[in-house]
Parts: structure tokens; C-alpha cells; sequence
């Protein structure tokens, strides 16, 4: 049954959303996007997460004030999604599948959404209820729910256009958290999956009708087509593996091809150590989990992969992390940040040429070679481990970095924490519902170098060279923001709202915003002004373990709690 929730809409909300540039060609707002808007999660296909605007600039940031506020219902879990803006209209949505539609400059409503979900499901769900974003094209606002739909929400009247059911989430207990990702004429989402006994597809959806267009099996490939590579799997394992691709790619408009990151396989831990290939939960290498792929827009054909985990056993799947499209020396790259802690750069084609380190802290492999080959492999049998590093919420996490092409520098927050854990044997759970099969159980410790702490580094992106650094007792976990006006936001965790020099690091202006960020910044025009938006609201999984690691106060932030900030020059 549909069923939309919206306010009234005044004769001045009108002739805001009248200005919306949602044409025949979509994504054209998104590959020649406007300085003014910030039309998708990444920001643009480039997945920078930065800006060309000025206004506020390292200048004169000091004078930043709150211009308004707008507070979520229902913030379970917190504010942990990217807004949007086009043509002066702030978009963002919320935990249980609620939409905002804002006036840029005054915060006045324009209306909500709020999607009817299976109530009784979510409450089952793990990796629930938050959102982590939408997509804007075509007169709609799209999103992914919690109980496996894809919906299309009108952009002028938040009145519910279509929906369509990917994913029998009463069946899987999994749904979509994660953004989806607009190309040409097709939504392209990936569902949840890495710790389910499924195969976690990415879905093409038609941008117009929400009729499916294609999808993508993770794990294993799809039958009958060349990328079937199912005989990775050893036995029936291909049919409870894992999977998905749980966070946004990229898209890359030159060759004409999708970028993913996918999920790691299930289970998370698997007991046979290192006779993986021939004992175990799941013989093989496991393809295409844990893996960057690349994927026809139009079909869904597999294009290219490269696995970056084969067989990943320590859940540091690249789905999370931005597939950034960097020009250098002129050489076009992808560079891709992961849970592993290290940063992989490709060439345009799919094929590692340089992989470093951009954390201290890393034991589950001794290296990982330029041409993104593992050496030295930890890999563990049953029964208890010390220090496995990084944490299983990884060297990097997925709330996002940025990049600047004003200074030429990749932003990142790094996390060095480690984890002791126990790995068991699991069985599959199929009936009557399917649960997680995580395999093993876990807690956060420090490194034995010191303490668990974190840090930004700004460092070439292709060379990996660092040219400065900040340092934190508790990292902020919150999605950073470059911008033209040679400055970098920083959402931290225990609620202040930094902005720093792009360029040196140094610390310009702070403001508290009351409760921890998980979510991400953006800035966009509004009525000739700049502003800057981020959502505060803590309480993810990650977030869970700043209380186990740092205490106050973590341990009694609230975890219901959600409010967008956007601030102004006074």
C-alpha cells in the first residue's frame, strides 16, 4: 500500500521548488554540476566530497554563525546520511525512511515523507534504522528502505510516485541503508548482505518507472554470463555468501562504467585458518566479495574487478570508501581509501598500481604490494586471537574523506584501534528467517603501540606522501569536507564542528553542536549566500565502541537524537 505524509505547501515553497533542474537528462546536474548545489552523496561523480565555493573562505570562516536548525523524529541511532541541495532546496533524510524537504536559506518546511515500513522487521534488523542517503533526478528524490524497497518521492510535493519491492527483507532480514547512486536513466543501489546467508545483489533500477533493469550477484557472479564464477565457492557456499556493496560508488563518464565496492563474504571469520582454499566454511577465493568492480551502467554486465580481499577473513571489505576520480601527471586514477586501512590506487581499467598504508596500525597482513597482491597473510583457526588490527570498524571507516584540488591533497580520518576475538563455527540460520553469521566473537582494544586514537593525514593521493597531519585522542567520525575557499570541515565526535586550513591543518573556527556526528558536510548556495550543512546524532556501530574505548561522553550521549545544523557568515 503507498501512503505519503506531507505538509501543506505554501505559495513561497512553491516558487523555491518551482526552480528544480530535474530534466530529461538527470545525471547532467551531476557530471556538470554547479558550485551552487551538491546533487548526490558523493557531491559529484568525482566523489571529492568538495566544492568550488568561496564565500566563506580560511579568511573569514571565523565569523561562521548557526543560520538554522532542523530536528528529525525518531533519530534512532542518530543523523548518519549526506543532504542534498539543488537550486537553493536542502534534502536529507532520516532513521525509519523519513525524507526533509527544506528551504536553503530559511529552513522553512517544505514537506516530509514518511515511508510505511514493516515495523515488526525493522525492529529484527541489526543494521537498523538509520539512512545514510537519497538520490535527486527526474522530479524525484530516490531512496532505499529498511525493508528492501526502492522509492521515488515527488521533489516539489513529497508525495510518493512509485515504489518498488528488490528485496524480500521478511524473508532475508536485510534492506538498503545506503545511498543510491543516479547514472543516465538508472538508480543503481547496493543492498546490505556481508553478514547474511544470501548473495547480496547491486540493483539498475529505471530511473522513471522503477521497473528493475538488472542486477548483480556479489557473490559468485551471474549464472550463464561470463562473469559466473560461482566454481569460487567451494561446495553450496556461493548460496549463503554474503556479499552486497552496502555504500555508493562512483561513476566514471569517459569509459562509461559503474565503480562499487562490495561486501565481505559470509561468514565474517571463517575457522579453517589457512587451508581456506580447500577446508572451511567457504573453499576459494570468493569472488566478487570484498572486491572493487566495474559494472556496464546500462545492463549491469561485469565489466572488470579486481578483488582486493580474496577470501577476506577479517571483514575489511571495500565497500565503504570513496572511489575517488583523480587526474595526476596526466594519468587519470581511482583512489579508494578501505576498512583495511590501506589505500588502493587504480588505473581507469580496474588494475592496482599503487597500494600504501594510511594507518599505523595493521597486522592482518604484513603488506600489500603495489600491484595489490597480500603478502603474509594472518589468517585464523578456531579459538581465541590477540591484537588483530585493525578493529573490525577499520583503519578506515565508511564516513567519507575528501579530496582538494586547490592543494592536491586526499583528507582522511584514521582510525588505530585493534581487536581481540574469538573465532567459532556457524551454520547458516535459513528458517524462518534469515540471521546474521558473523562467526566470531570480538572486542575493541587498543594497539599495542599506545592507546586507541585516530588522525587526519593529508597526503598526495597517488604517492601516498604526507605533508601534515592532525592528531586526535578520539577520532571524529564524522564525513569531512574540502572547499574552494582552501578550507576543511571537520564533524568530531564529541560535537564540535571544526574547520581547518586546507592547506596546513591549522584550526580556524569550532563550534559545539551538542552531540557527537556521524554523518556527513556539505555546502551549497542559497539566495546568493553560502552555507554549510552537517547532521549531528551519534550511535552507530562504530560509534558503540567509543564508549568500550574512551567513556564519557560516549557512554551517555543520547542515541536518539538527530539535528541538521547549517551555519552561515553573520
Amino acid at each position: 500500500m503507498k501512503r505519503h505524509s506531507r505538509k501543506a505547501i505554501t505559495t513561497a515553497s512553491v516558487a523555491v521548488l518551482a526552480g528544480l533542474a530535474f530534466g530529461a537528462q538527470a545525471n547532467e546536474g551531476i557530471l556538470k554540476r554547479s558550485a551552487n548545489d551538491w546533487p548526490s552523496y558523493h557531491g559529484d561523480y568525482k566523489s571529492w566530497h568538495y566544492s568550488d565555493l568561496n564565500q566563506i573562505n580560511a579568511g573569514n570562516v571565523g565569523k561562521l554563525t548557526e543560520a538554522w536548525s532542523h530536528v528529525a523524529s525518531r533519530a534512532t541511532r542518530g543523523l548518519q546520511g549526506f543532504p542534498l541541495a539543488v537550486d537553493g532546496v536542502l534534502y536529507y533524510s532520516s532513521p525509519y525512511n523519513q525524507v526533509y524537504a527544506l528551504d536553503g536559506a530559511t529552513g522553512q518546511m517544505l514537506w516530509t515523507y514518511k515511508q510505511k515500513l514493516n515495523e515488526d522487521l525493522v525492529a529484527k534488523q541489526t543494521h537498523s534504522p538509520y539512512n545514510r542517503g537519497i538520490a535527486v533526478g527526474f522530479g524525484n528524490v530516490y531512496m532505499g528502505t529498511l525493508d528492501g524497497k526502492l522509492v521515488a518521492i515527488d521533489a516539489k510535493t513529497g508525495k510518493l510516485n512509485w515504489e518498488t519491492k528488490l528485496v524480500n527483507s521478511e524473508k532475508l532480514t536485510v534492506g538498503f541503508t545506503g545511498a543510491p547512486l543516479l547514472v543516465k536513466d538508472k538508480i543503481i543501489i547496493g543492498s546490505q548482505g556481508g553478514e547474511w546467508p544470501w548473495r547480496g545483489p547491486i540493483f539498475g533500477v529505471d530511473a522513471k518507472s522503477g521497473k528493475e533493469a538488472w542486477k548483480f550477484f556479489v557473490v559468485g557472479g551471474n549464472e550463464g554470463t561470463a562473469s559466473d564464477r560461482r566454481d569460487t565457492w567451494g561446495g553450496d557456499s556461493w548460496k549463503t555468501g554474503g556479499g552486497g556493496g552496502w555504500m555508493p560508488g562512483s561513476y566514471d563518464a569517459d569509459t562509461d562504467t559503474v565503480w562499487w565496492g562490495t561486501g565481505n563474504p559470509a561468514p565474517l571469520y571463517d575457522w579453517a585458518g589457512d587451508e581456506w582454499m580447500t577446508k572451511g566454511p567457504r573453499p576459494g577465493i570468493n569472488l566478487y566479495t570484498s572486491s572493487v568492480i566495474l559494472l556496464n551502467p546500462d545492463t549491469g554486465e561485469l565489466k572488470g574487478y579486481h578483488q582486493v580481499l580474496p577470501h577476506d577473513a577479517w571483514d575489511y571489505d571495500p565497500a565503504s570508501g570513496e572511489l575517488m576520480l583523480i587526474e595526476q601527471g596526466g594519468k587519470k586514477y581511482v583512489v579508494h581509501p578501505t576498512k583495511a586501512g590501506f589505500v588502493f590506487v587504480f588505473d581507469r581499467t580496474g588494475k592496482p598500481v599503487n597500494v600504501y598504508k594510511g594507518v599505523d596500525n595493521i597486522n592482518f597482513v604484513q603488506d600489500i604490494k603495489p600491484d595489490g597482491t597480500l603478502v603474509g597473510r594472518r589468517d585464523m583457526k578456531e579459538g581465541k586471537h590477540g591484537n588483530l588490527c585493525p578493529a573490525i570498524a577499520g583503519g578506515y571507516s565508511w564516513n567519507s574523506g575528501a579530496y582538494s584540488p586547490k592543494t592536491g591533497l586526499l583528507y582522511k580520518v584514521g582510525f588505530e584501534w585493534c581487536m581481540d576475538l574469538e573465532v567459532v563455527k556457524t551454520t547458516p540460520i535459513l528458517e524462518p528467517m534469515a540471521q546474521l553469521n558473523i562467526g566470531a566473537n570480538f572486542t575493541f582494544q587498543p594497539p599495542k603501540d599506545g592507546p586507541a586514537r585516530g588522525h587526519i593525514r593529508a597526503r598526495d593521493p597517488v604517492s601516498g606522501k604526507v605533508k601534515w597531519e592532525m592528531k586526535f585522542k578520539v577520532p571524529p567520525h564524522g564525513g569531512l569536507m574540502a572547499t574552494g575557499g582552501n578550507l576543511l570541515f571537520i564533524p568530531e565526535a564529541d560535537g564540535w564542528f571544526s574547520a581547518v586550513d586546507a592547506a596546513t591543518g591549522k584550526v580556524l573556527w569550532r563550534h559545539n553542536n551538542g552531540q557527537g556526528h556521524n554523518g556527513g558536510t556539505i555546502t551549497y548556495m542559497a539566495k546568493g549566500k553560502q552555507y554549510v550543512a552537517t547532521v549531528t546524532g551519534f550511535g552507530s556501530l562504530v560509534g558503540d565502541a567509543y564508549g568500550e574505548l574512551w567513556g564519557e561522553p560516549w557512554v551517555s550521549m543520547p542515541k536518539d537524537a538527530g539535528v541538521l545544523k547549517v551555519f552561515a557568515l553573520k
